[in-house]
C-alpha cells in the first residue's frame, strides 16, 4: 500500500472510533435533525468503510512467469522492465500545515461559542422558570407583588406619572 493511501485509511479510522456518535445523537432534539443526523452517519460509515477496503489491501505481485508462458519472454521482459523502471513519488503533506493553526483557532473558537451558548440556555431556562411562575401567580397577583419583582416598571410608571404622561 502507498504511504499516502495507507495514512488516509489511519486517520479516517481513528476519525470514525473518536467520533462520539451517541453522545451527539442525544444533543439533537428535532424530528429532521434527527433524521439528517442519520445520513451524515451512514455516509461517514460508507466512506469510512470504502477507505478500509479499498486503500488497506497490497496489490497482488505480478506473476511475470505466467505471462512469459503465454505471451513470450521479449514482450514480457520489456513490459517488466518498465514496471520496475515506474517511480511513484512519495506524497508530501505541504497543506496540513498551513491549516492546522486555522483548525486549531477555530477549535478555540468553538470552545467559546460553546461555553457562551450554554451561558445563555442556563439564562433563558431562568427566564422561562420565571415566565411560567409568573404565569402561574398572575390571577392572584397585586400590582406591589409584581412592582416588588419588577422595579424597572414601577419606576417607569412612577416617572409617566411624576411628568404627567398618561399614555395618549
Amino acid at each position: 500500500m502507498s504511504g499516502a493511501g495507507k495514512k488516509a485509511v489511519d486517520v479516517a479510522f481513528k476519525a470514525g472510533k473518536s467520533i462520539d456518535w451517541d453522545g451527539m445523537a442525544k444533543l439533537i432534539v428535532s424530528e429532521e435533525a434527527r433524521k439528517e443526523f442519520a445520513t451524515l452517519r451512514r455516509a461517514f460509515d460508507e466512506v469510512n468503510s470504502a477507505l478500509q477496503t479499498k486503500f488497506s489491501l497490497e496489490p497482488e505481485p505480478i506473476d511475470w512467469e505466467y505471462y512469459r508462458k503465454g505471451i513470450g519472454s521479449r514482450l514480457v521482459d520489456m513490459y517488466k522492465e518498465a514496471y520496475d523502471g515506474i517511480e511513484i513519488p512519495k506524497y508530501v503533506d505541504t497543506v496540513t500545515p498551513q491549516y492546522k493553526p486555522k483548525f486549531e483557532a477555530l477549535l478555540v473558537e468553538l470552545k467559546e461559542a460553546e461555553e457562551q451558548s450554554l451561558k445563555e440556555s442556563e439564562r433563558l431556562e431562568k427566564e422561562i422558570a420565571e415566565v411560567q411562575e409568573l404565569k402561574r401567580k398572575i390571577s392572584t397577583m397585586t400590582a406591589d407583588e409584581y412592582f416588588e419583582k419588577h422595579p424597572e416598571v414601577k419606576k417607569k410608571f412612577d416617572d409617566e406619572i411624576r411628568n404627567d404622561y398618561w399614555g395618549y
